[in-house]
């Protein structure tokens, strides 16, 4: 059996045991996916954590909210994913030390892909400059982004991301509440990336008077898939992307890594869209007609 695991900060709802262990059951490979939750506990020490899973034979971990930097710096090898955003949400124990990879950059270019074909991402309003954000802005590079615009209430950390982004060539630059506000109808995409939204931090992360059709909109959280930006999208005609395609498609980038050596990509790519469908219909799909 592989033993995996997830930690995090009030991760108790997490779909990422239901994923993994249901996909290793699809191609025949039983599956044990553990939460270690940090909510609640005291002095909470992610280094030992680690170390802890690592001991007890488990052959990697994801990693969420608020631990992704720390999982970046803790690692001995780090993967391209990881170098080029800085962040990590999946922890390998491999024979030559601690490996890192990034699967929250390589599942938005395929989520993106997915709803929205060759679609050129355009201006971005991004929101939230933590690890997801890190990765979502890296991936929006690949996407055909002209401009990120980044709203970020940590300024040290909005000015971080800013120069880390134009150092790779993609165009970024810091902006306020206000600015936000008046020039959003002008830009074509919308991004959260903070944890607003999420069943433990309700509300919504901007004004969404300025949305309209011409817009694209996607929200990181997945739980509730119905967040308040999301709603406010849909009835603004926008163009929608959940949390939970992300969610689906990093998180079989990430089962790929788990089971290299006994599981190949080939075998794993037919049960993709299928998990998708699924996902789709026990999150989204329920609270459709309830939409307001």
């Amino acid at each position: 059996m592989i033993k995996l695991g997830l930690v995090g900060e009030g991760i108790a709802k997490s779909q990422s045991p239901d994923l993994h262990e249901r996909l290793g059951a699809s191609l025949g490979e039983p599956v044990r996916y553990d939460l270690v939750d940090s909510r609640g506990v005291a002095d909470f020490d992610f280094p030992n954590a680690i170390q802890k899973l690592r001991a007890e034979g488990y052959r990697g971990t994801n990693v969420t909210f608020p631990f992704k930097e720390k999982a970046a710096q803790l690692a001995d090898i780090r993967g391209e994913g990881v170098r080029r955003v800085g962040t990590a949400n999946t922890l390998l124990f491999d024979a030559d030390g601690l490996r890192a990879e990034n699967t929250d950059y390589t599942g938005f270019i395929s989520a993106y892909r997915h709803s929205f074909g060759s679609q050129p991402a355009g201006e971005v309003l991004l929101i939230g400059a933590g690890g997801v954000g890190r990765a979502v802005a890296c991936a929006l590079g690949e996407l055909a982004v002209s401009h990120i615009h980044i709203l970020e209430h940590d300024a040290s950390r909005a000015e971080s991301l800013s120069r880390d982004l134009n150092a790779m060539g993609i165009n970024a630059a810091c902006i306020t509440s206000e600015q936000a506000q008046q020039e959003l109808p002008q830009w074509q995409g919308v991004v959260n990336c903070s944890p607003i939204g999420h069943i433990n931090h309700p509300g919504c992360p901007i004004d969404t008077a300025g949305l309209g059709a011409q817009h694209w909109v996607f929200d990181a959280v997945y739980i509730p898939a119905h967040t308040e930006l999301l709603n406010a999208a849909h009835k603004a005609g926008a163009k929608t992307l959940s949390g939970v395609d992300l969610f689906v498609f990093q998180g079989v980038d990430a089962f790929r890594f788990f089971t290299a050596d006994c599981i190949t990509s080939e075998q794993i790519d037919p049960h993709v869209i299928p998990l998708r469908t699924h996902y789709i219909e026990q999150l989204v799909s329920p609270s459709a007609h309830s939409m307001p």
